[in-house]
């Protein structure tokens, strides 16, 4: 499937020639982020040489869909940018390498990054299992490295000082929010379906744990291998007693998963609430998935723009090319990854102030840039953050933001609840600023 791109020709490669040519005399939009007391900012860099940024991108593999629209997002954000100035008066200069969606090939692409393309900085990683695999090679070259992934791995300080994840929220936030509404309005017995890698082991933890804080049970858990194309066999493992499904799938066999569940409960089923990675690039509308009707969903950015849309996620869409169902605007039936991809758009925001707080002009600033990276507190909703406001752990390298909580209706996904940044926010001692640049 090759869909029409949303991003003009013209947009699609953001080369050192093109993105100079499209410099103006603007400065850029004013600053969307807070920084920490006690932070001073460095002199402005005052080099004109593109910002070379290594875009680590899922283009085959099983994360192929989100890396297809991270890509377009990607794309739009550092068009716009290079039209409104730049970074500190430099255009971005994007080096983009497919990973396949694989730990080992993270790795050699970050290598590839730093040592062929000798680019500033990488971001973009999405797959768990990848950016574990490409972290510490990562932080073994200095390299910054901020991922748009959900997994807790950044915030949980099994990574290094060199990894950010300041774009999105990560899932111990996200099912800590969500936990309560799901026991109170759901059912408190639950079966878990995941996927059998980080990601899904994320799900497995911290649902489990959070469910149980709201007085419910986990009635079973079953994991599912990455490379599974059929789900039959795990349906029958389900207890009886189940008040509510759990599941969270991705990659290729999604569809596959709900139609095959549909057919095995029919009308005889719990309550089931999903993570919307089930669904993303899938048309809710597809043959097969009326099951779906009646069901919940969590959403980090709701694909239909509702009542509530804001006038950013209206710019959003309109500079990605995705009309108010969540699709392409040249092809309705490529769906995008709605709740994902803001994430790559919001990360390079954050990557533009940190390099003008910090006035980096080259690898040799690295060590400054990521000190400005963990100055930051708080990101204002905006043109730059069109998700929603956030705020941001230095400490921790994560960001935390709202939720939201979504019914299929008449084959759409309607808003019911949105969590509080309050909801999602927990303990833990992680403190990255205490190791070694």
């Amino acid at each position: 499937m090759n869909p029409k791109s949303p991003i003009p020709a013209s947009s699609k490669s953001v080369t050192r020639r093109s993105a100079l040519k499209k410099l103006g005399a603007a400065a850029g939009a004013a600053s969307a982020l807070t920084l920490a007391p006690g932070f001073v900012r460095y002199a402005q860099a005052q080099s004109s040489a593109p910002i070379k940024l290594g875009f680590q991108v899922h283009s085959t593999g099983i994360g192929a869909a989100y890396g297809r629209w991270y890509d377009r997002t990607t794309q739009a954000a550092v068009a716009l940018i290079n039209e409104a100035g730049g970074i500190s008066g430099r255009p971005i200069e994007l080096v983009s390498e497919d990973d396949g969606t694989d730990p080992k090939r993270g790795a050699e692409v970050v290598e590839k990054f730093a040592s062929q393309h000798k680019v500033d900085l990488v971001f973009g990683t999405l797959f768990s299992h990848v950016v574990i695999g490409a972290a510490p090679r990562a932080g073994e070259l200095k390299m910054p490295y901020f991922v748009v992934s959900e997994g807790y791995h950044v915030a949980s300080g099994a990574l290094n000082r060199y990894v950010f994840q300041p774009g999105i929220t990560d899932v111990r936030s996200q099912v800590s929010a969500m936990a309560p509404w799901i026991a109170g309005n759901l059912g408190k017995k639950v079966t878990m379906i995941f996927p059998d890698y980080a990601f899904g082991h994320d799900h497995r933890d911290f649902f489990s744990a959070a469910i149980e804080k709201q007085g419910g049970s986990i009635a079973a858990l079953l994991p599912i291998p990455p490379t599974e194309a059929s789900y039959t066999k795990y349906f029958p493992q389900i207890p009886a007693d189940t008040e509510v499904i759990y599941h969270v799938m991705v990659g290729p066999g999604v569809l596959t998963f709900v139609k095959e569940m549909g057919e095995h409960f029919g009308s005889q089923r719990p309550q089931i609430f999903g993570f919307v990675d089930s669904l993303e690039a899938v048309d809710i509308a597809s043959p097969g998935l009326e099951f779906l009707d009646g069901t919940y969903f969590w959403e980090a950015n709701p694909r239909y723009a509702g009542p509530s849309q804001t006038e950013f996620d209206k710019f959003f869409r309109e500079k990605v090319g995705v009309d108010a169902n969540g699709a392409s605007v040249s092809d309705p039936k490529d769906i995008s990854t709605y709740s994902h991809m803001f994430g790559c758009w919001e990360t390079l925001y954050v990557i533009k102030q940190a390099i003008e707080a910090s006035g980096y002009q080259g690898p040799a600033d690295r060590a400054k840039l990521i000190e400005a990276t963990e100055a930051m507190t708080t990101f204002a909703a905006g043109n730059e953050h069109p998700q929603g406001d956030k705020t941001f752990d230095g400490k921790r390298h994560q960001c935390y933001g709202h939720q939201f909580i979504s019914k299929v209706e008449n084959q759409k996904l309607n808003v019911v609840h949105q969590t509080s940044i309050e909801d999602g926010m927990y303990e833990n001692d992680t403190d990255y600023t205490k190791q070694a640049l």
